[in-house]
């Protein structure tokens, strides 16, 4: 089986083939120009990750940005949202400070500084 897919790893924007087995494994990737695009298609074809931005509220009512540190894997993004609707976040709060421990591999930080 084929995949056509567009590197998304630097503006080249390789048009890349990704040939996979019948169980959906790795077998090659032609069109990228570099070993990051091979490694990106790779991953995106048998493990997608994705890093989860959103909101937590807040101890006040108010909202501030937050994000995954590393990027966990796509089929938890809900999962990983509902425990983000359901945190309220201590005042005050900075830039990296860990909101939530250890979701699905990675924490939850704060992506903006809130009083």
């Amino acid at each position: 089986m084929k995949r056509d897919m567009t590197c998304i790893v630097c503006p080249l924007g390789c048009s890349m083939v990704v040939e996979l087995d019948d169980n959906g494994g790795f077998v090659s990737v032609s069109g990228n120009t570099c070993p990051r695009g091979a490694k990106y298609a790779e991953t995106e074809c048998t493990n997608p990750m994705r890093t989860v931005t959103t909101t937590v509220k807040c101890t006040d009512g108010s909202v501030v940005a937050v994000k995954t540190d590393r990027p966990v894997p796509k089929e938890k993004m809900a999962d990983v949202m509902k425990i983000v609707s359901e945190a309220i976040a201590p005042l005050p709060i900075c830039v990296g400070d860990v909101i939530i421990e250890d979701v699905f591999g990675s924490n939850i930080v704060a992506s903006a500084n809130k009083a």
